[in-house]
């Protein structure tokens, strides 16, 4: 039983959890000695947003609200992808500039000819990417724009943090939060970190929330590749692939807060684009060799498996309860005139399945300060098999069908106080 409970740990875990949490480690303890400062690559002037929207009337303002508290408001360009609301409206009285496509592109596309439009290549030496219900924090260029300073950077990810302003009203939506909030500590922390590292470099999403590109490398990515559902994950697999330059992320730079879905139906669908997504990217890529596919393929088998295991070991539990309760009474099921018979020992369950968890959940407690995170502790185990569900059905998918590009947001949960994110007025208005 030891060796078996010894498995289940590390794939509860996960081997990718355990290899690049140990090398986040190590680039904590050599945090510690503080490089000495140098001469700033890039500074605001040479920064340009832009902002891809559909149908986003309800956020739209409060992002433009946060980038304009950090850039000129000429500095800043939304891309309407076939909106039929006030997308367009709201972001022309907002005084950014704004390019109103008709019909709809899907994001890729629409970030493609937004670029294309605005000359962005040519006018600005970094582009951030946007979404519109992202808020970047007041200090995500201070933060963001050093790690360019490596010469061999070409692209800076995001933080990613779950915007709780406005908190949803339903429990079932207070817990999708608190579940995405556990889910971002544990990736960004102890896997995304280690994966930048220098000697690394292969870190797989550079997500399109709000991440940055050196202009230059714009040029060689296609940002619109046909089939696919999602253009970031494309976007950063190119950068490997090409052998551009490394992606740099650093927990505590470039933070950003996004609305994650508070309802059953907008996650699962989340989930499965974000799947598909991912899986697409391996299938167009597939023919490249190295390092970072190496990395790549040792997650994908890791996902795989442990997605397939998950989805088996539901009806072992169910034949075992009903074997030990219902079997004398009802029958024991047969196969070809076999006795069914589950035997799933509910020991691994426990030692091997809850407890592994339960110490993620402990680690994000701690690192993101919600005890709260604790109370829900049993439960998130459970969000393992719906995602598993998900993931597999995207998997085929994946192999099987392609995508044009379209998009629908989730439900927006409206406008927020914004006072978490310690915004400040826009440049405009500090100026008068």
């Amino acid at each position: 039983m030891n060796w078996i409970v010894a498995l289940t740990v590390v794939f509860v875990i996960g081997v990718n959890t355990l290899i690049w949490g140990s090398a986040s480690v190590l680039r904590l303890i050599a945090r510690l000695k503080r490089p000495a400062p140098t001469e700033r690559r890039f500074s605001d002037e040479d920064v340009a947003v832009i902002l891809a929207a559909h149908n986003e009337e309800s956020v739209l303002a409060d992002c433009l609200r946060a980038a304009a508290a950090l850039l000129p408001r000429s500095q800043i360009h939304v891309v309407s992808d076939g909106s039929s609301d006030r997308t367009v409206e709201i972001a022309s009285r907002f005084g950014v500039n704004v390019l109103d496509l008709q019909p709809n592109r899907g994001k890729a596309g629409a970030l493609a000819a937004g670029i294309e439009h605005f000359g962005l290549r040519d006018r600005y030496r970094v582009v951030l990417l946007l979404d519109a219900d992202t808020r970047l924090s007041s200090d995500y260029l201070t933060t963001g724009l050093p790690l360019f300073d490596a010469p061999d950077v070409v692209a800076v990810s995001g933080v990613v943090k779950t915007l709780t302003d406005p908190w949803p009203r339903t429990w079932r939506g207070r817990f999708l939060l608190n579940h995405r909030i556990r889910l971002y500590a544990v990736s960004q922390q102890l896997v995304k970190y280690g994966q930048a590292s220098r000697w690394a470099n292969v870190m797989p999403i550079c997500p399109g929330f709000a991440s940055m590109y050196r202009s230059d490398v714009l040029e060689q990515i296609d940002i619109a590749r046909p089939g696919l559902v999602l253009e970031d994950i494309n976007m950063t697999f190119e950068i490997h692939t090409k052998k551009l330059g490394r992606v740099a992320f650093d927990p505590r730079c470039a933070v950003a807060y996004t609305q994650d879905p508070d309802n059953w139906r907008d996650y699962t669908r989340q989930v499965y684009r974000w799947t598909l997504g991912y899986w697409q990217t391996i299938r167009v890529h597939i023919r490249h060799f190295g390092k970072f596919w190496l990395s790549v393929a040792m997650q994908a088998t890791e996902t795989t498996v442990s997605v397939i295991a998950l989805m088996v070991m539901v009806p072992a539990m169910l034949l075992t309860v009903y074997t030990d309760t219902l079997a004398q009474r009802y029958g024991t099921p047969t196969v070809d005139g076999y006795m069914v018979v589950g035997n799933f020992d509910f020991r691994y369950v426990l030692v091997g399945f809850f407890l592994p968890d339960m110490l993620l959940t402990v680690y994000a407690t701690i690192s993101t300060r919600r005890p709260v995170l604790l109370l829900l502790a049993p439960l998130f185990p459970f969000m393992r098999f719906i995602d598993s569900f998900v993931t597999l059905r995207s998997i085929w998918a994946a192999w099987h069908t392609e995508s044009n590009g379209t998009w629908v947001s989730p439900a927006r949960r409206g406008a927020g106080t914004g006072q978490h994110l310690k915004l400040v007025p826009p440049l405009e208005e500090r100026a008068s």
